[in-house]
C-alpha cells in the first residue's frame, strides 16, 4: 500500500494524528529530503504516542532520482510493504516528486490513497482576499527571462477565454525582483499577493502591483498569488 502523506509547511502544530500515525506506521518512507524526514519522524515521538515501526527505511526520493528508485519502489509495494511518499513540505506530487511513481502505480493497479493536510497553494490563495471562484496553479516560475514571459502571455490568453484570472504560483527568493520586473513589463497593472514563510513565527502578507512589490525584500518560501485585470 503507498501513502501520499502531506507535511506541515512550516508549522509542525499542523501535524495532523492520521499523518503521524500512517508515517510511523510506514515500513518505508521515500523522502524528497532525508533530513527534513527524519526531523519529522522525532517530532512524531515526541507530541504522540505513537511508536515508530521498528527497522523503518527512509530513502532519499527526490526529482532527479525519482524515475530509477521508482522500478525498486514498485517491487516493495507489490511484496506488501507499506510505503509513505513525502515531499520536504506540503503535499507531494504537486510540483515535487511522485508523479512518475503514481503513474506506475496506476498502471500495475496498485493500492494508494492521499492522506491530505497543509498546502502553500491553497493557504496563499485565501491569504490574497482575491475571488478564488477559479483559479489556475502554475508551480515554480520560471528561471529563463524568455521562458516568464512566454507563460505570462500565454495565462493573458487563458484569461481571456476561461472564467479564471487568478494564478498561482511559487516564486524563488533568489529570482523575484527579475520576475516581478517583467511582470511590471508585461501586465503593470495586475495585482499581486505575496506570502512569505506561511504558518512559521514571521509569517508575513504583501499585496501590490508589480512595481510597487519591486521595491520590498522577501526572504524564505514565498508563494505568489497574481490577478489579471481585463
Amino acid at each position: 500500500m503507498l501513502y501520499i502523506v502531506a507535511t506541515p509547511i512550516g508549522n509542525l502544530d499542523d501535524l495532523s494524528i492520521r499523518q503521524a500515525k500512517t508515517l510511523a506506521d510506514s515500513e518505508i518512507i521515500l523522502a524528497e529530503d532525508t533530513r527534513s524526514a527524519f526531523k519529522l519522524l522525532e517530532a512524531i515521538k515526541k507530541r504522540f504516542d505513537f511508536k515508530i515501526r521498528d527497522n523503518q527505511i527512509v530513502r532519499s526520493f527526490y526529482k532527479e532520482v525519482e524515475y530509477k528508485k521508482s522500478f525498486d519502489v514498485i517491487k516493495d509495494l507489490e511484496n506488501g510493504k507499506i510505503v509513505s511518499l513525502i515531499s520536504e513540505s506540503g503535499m507531494p506530487v504537486i510540483s515535487d516528486p511522485g508523479s512518475i511513481l503514481l503513474k506506475e502505480v496506476i498502471k500495475l493497479n496498485i493500492k494508494f490513497t492521499v492522506i491530505p493536510g497543509p498546502s502553500a497553494v491553497i493557504s496563499a490563495l485565501i491569504l490574497s482576499g482575491f475571488n478564488t471562484g477559479n483559479f489556475m496553479f502554475l508551480g515554480f516560475l520560471p528561471k529563463k527571462n524568455n521562458e516568464l514571459r512566454k507563460l505570462i502571455k500565454k495565462i493573458q490568453k487563458i484569461s481571456e477565454v476561461t472564467p479564471s484570472n487568478i494564478f498561482v504560483a511559487y516564486l524563488s527568493m533568489y529570482r523575484y525582483i527579475d520576475s516581478l520586473k517583467i511582470m511590471d513589463e508585461l501586465i503593470p497593472d495586475a495585482d499581486i499577493c505575496i506570502c512569505r514563510e506561511m504558518t512559521k513565527k514571521f509569517e508575513e502578507v504583501i499585496r501590490g502591483k508589480p512595481k510597487e512589490l519591486m521595491a520590498k525584500k522577501f526572504k524564505g518560501e514565498l508563494t505568489l498569488v497574481l490577478k489579471l485585470t481585463h
